[in-house]
């Protein structure tokens, strides 16, 4: 039996699919109450055992962050809304305070926020993975960074409405990075924001990505939607076609932009205020923090008496894991 059964959705039908038909074109205030209406009917006749605390969808605004997510299809909405709680009921340590491990991701811009919207009036998150130190920030804190960051912005309406477009820096990421990307957390990410989460991902923009990066996505890619795949942008060094994409106003410096240097510490702040987080701990750990991979003298040397050679890798197991993840593909 279909978990849904308990609400008749006939009774919807018509206006659903009205509404469907009005939401390609524009939504009036009217449409939209209506949706709201007909999302809170079918929370209140639910038996779902996910919505069993029906305490928070009293808040008409967290209710509208479904219906923006799916463009104010009741029925849709409504699946979401059960997803997302059953997701969270089972991961409740995903939505815990932040710690120490999520304040140092959001130290390292794991994920940033800027401070200005694209001329769609979409929320731009920055992702700078070079700064990524697994020992001391596991990938699971900056996930949880990224959860906590899209419920904190995902209380401005605008937000729910317009979407968000993400870009992930790849530039000066390591091979040595990328060994600690686990699989189990990345399917945890891929469940969560593209079946679970209300948000909108208007696009995914990939600067400076090395090889690595490229054939994890590719393995990953068959696992992604059609919809979400075909909004992964894979720029290269190509900053150009980034800046097609978004205004270059609004881009910090580190991607070409006009603006200042991103700085980590805006975002950061205005976070722990919100979450009532002391901020001045982590700040102070980020700049006694020393990086690790600096190179021993020898190695440097070795690497300047092989730099012509193209079959010299400085990093010994480079090629094998890539045969590795090729194989794992097939």
């Amino acid at each position: 039996m279909n978990e849904y059964a308990e609400y008749d959705w006939r009774l919807q039908q018509m206006q659903n699919e009205r509404l469907c038909d009005v939401s390609r074109k524009r939504l009036t205030d009217g449409d939209k109450q209506r949706a709201l209406d007909g999302l809170k009917e079918a929370v209140d006749s639910s038996l779902n055992l996910a919505l069993r605390d029906k305490s928070r969808c009293q808040d008409d605004n967290f209710l509208r962050r479904f219906l923006y997510a799916r463009k104010h299809d009741v029925q849709q909405s409504f699946e979401l809304l059960v997803r997302y709680h059953q997701y969270r009921r089972e991961h409740p340590e995903l939505w815990a305070s932040a710690d120490g491990g999520v304040l140092r991701a959001l130290a390292d811009g794991l994920p940033g926020v800027l401070t200005q919207r694209d001329r769609r009036g979409r929320c731009v998150l920055l992702m700078f993975a070079s700064n990524w130190t697994p020992h001391a920030c596991p990938l699971l804190s900056v996930y949880r960074a990224l959860l906590l960051t899209l419920e904190r912005t995902l209380t401005d309406v605008q937000n729910q409405a317009n979407g968000y477009v993400i870009i992930v820096d790849w530039t000066e990421f390591t091979f040595k990075q990328s060994c600690s990307l686990q699989a189990k957390v990345l399917k945890l990410m891929i469940d969560c924001l593209q079946d679970c989460m209300p948000v909108r991902f208007k696009s995914i923009h990939f600067i400076g990505q090395p090889w690595y990066v490229e054939t994890a996505l590719a393995v990953i890619k068959p696992y992604l939607k059609a919809k979400t795949r075909e909004r992964i942008v894979l720029h290269g060094n190509n900053l150009s076609t980034l800046h097609d994409a978004l205004p270059l106003d609004i881009l910090p410096a580190e991607l070409g932009g006009e603006g200042p240097s991103y700085n980590s510490e805006h975002w950061l702040k205005e976070f722990c205020q919100c979450e009532n987080i002391n901020a001045s701990p982590v700040s102070t750990i980020t700049a006694n923090a020393q990086p690790d991979n600096e190179l021993p003298a020898a190695k440097l040397d070795k690497a300047y008496i092989h730099k012509d050679n193209q079959n010299f890798s400085f990093h010994g197991n480079e090629k094998s894991a890539k045969s590795g993840l090729l194989r794992d593909k097939d």
